[in-house]
């Protein structure tokens, strides 16, 4: 296995350790936990599940904004 070293805040080490206690892991399972989040492998298709669980680690919220740029286009015609 690989070994990783970056600097981050101590701000940015103590909101890592908080998710961690939330979701019952420890620290180094946490980090884990999101960078398989964020960095899928290459040859896994995403569910739509995995897919909304992405959308929200990354601070996304759904919108009814594409619901209506279609309306809008489809009126416009």
């Amino acid at each position: 296995m690989g070994e990783l070293s970056i600097k981050i805040s101590d701000e940015q080490i103590a909101r890592l350790r908080e998710r961690a206690t939330r979701n019952g892991r420890s620290l180094e399972a946490e980090l884990r936990s999101i960078i398989d989040l964020m960095v899928p492998a290459q040859d896994k298709s995403m569910t739509i599940e995995e897919l909304g669980a992405r959308a929200r680690a990354l601070g996304l919220e759904p919108s009814d904004e594409a619901t209506r740029w279609i309306r809008e286009d489809r009126d416009a015609r």
